[in-house]
């Protein structure tokens, strides 16, 4: 590759880093109003979180810097040379002035237009929360609660009827899992924690009762960092498998791995003892679905 080849592609990779961090902000900040659309609201809040002002939080705020920041550090530390190059290059025309200017103009219009944003934002009362939108996308299905009576981490036996008056956020994973089930814990126990008014209680019933037996549950809770009213359910084998069933929970067992194919199902059961809403695993979801109760 010569090295005007090598300053263009630079130039290119310059370019596109702008692109897409043009679209990342606009995605967390772009004034959507009480009309956005339910995905627009579980990306925001899964991406970058949610202050009360509808902006993004502390960590958001840490994404939407850190990320661009971090791969033009990376692009000038291997291709500084090539990128200060193109620069040149492209401002030795006519024609690459212009994109140059352009460019520039909309870098500061950009920065100017989030600042507008963040000024109008801060001003203005918030007026509902992005899991009220959420919850209205949701469909309440009241349905009876099937018994469920199994051990806990604890050795305890934990039943559904004993949390009676609270909310319940019941889910299925198991330890061997190391792809979807991770997700659906750390998505259930960050719901959990963003509702203390709430204080729901969680219910993970194992999907793998042959290996996960409740010998196994107490070292399973730590993996998962489980603490509080966080229970990780398990028993003899034909008991949790009754229980799976009665609760409609799809899975598919590799007889040759044990590895299981499973939905990321999520129970959420309100005070009354029925169960409310069956919903996917992300946190903003089941946060918005326990507030609706």
């Amino acid at each position: 590759m010569t090295d005007r080849q090598r300053a263009g592609t630079a130039l290119g990779t310059l370019a596109a880093i702008m692109v897409i961090t043009a679209g990342w902000w606009a995605l967390a900040l772009w004034p959507a109003g009480d009309a956005a659309p339910a995905w627009l609201t579980l990306t925001r809040e899964v991406c970058f979180g949610t202050s009360e002002t509808g902006l993004p939080n502390a960590g958001g705020w840490l994404t939407l810097m850190g990320q661009p920041l971090s791969m033009l550090l990376v692009l000038f530390a291997v291709w500084g040379k090539d990128v200060r190059a193109g620069l040149r290059m492209a401002s030795e025309h006519v024609t690459g002035q212009l994109v140059l200017g352009a460019s520039a103009a909309l870098l500061v219009a950009g920065v100017v237009g989030v600042t507008v944003r963040v000024r109008v934002a801060d001003a203005q009362p918030f007026a509902s929360s992005p899991t009220e939108r959420v919850a209205s996308q949701l469909t309440r299905i009241n349905d009876e609660a099937k018994p469920l009576s199994l051990i806990d981490q604890s050795g305890q036996t934990v039943t559904l009827e004993q949390f009676r008056g609270r909310p319940v956020i019941v889910t299925f994973a198991y330890a061997h899992c190391e792809t979807v089930c991770p997700l659906i814990v750390n998505e259930v126990l960050t719901a959990r924690d963003a509702l203390p008014a709430q204080n729901p209680v969680v219910l993970i019933v194992t999907l793998d009762p042959w290996r996960d037996t409740p010998s196994r549950l107490s070292s399973i809770a730590t993996q998962w960092g489980l603490t509080g009213d966080a229970h990780v359910l398990s028993g003899e084998t034909e008991v949790v498998e009754r229980a799976l069933n009665a609760w409609r929970v799809p899975r598919v067992k590799n007889e040759k791995t044990g590895e299981l194919s499973h939905p990321t199902l999520v129970y959420v059961v309100g005070v009354d003892g029925r169960i409310a809403y069956a919903v996917g695993g992300t946190a903003a979801v089941v946060r918005a679905a326990v507030e609706a109760l």
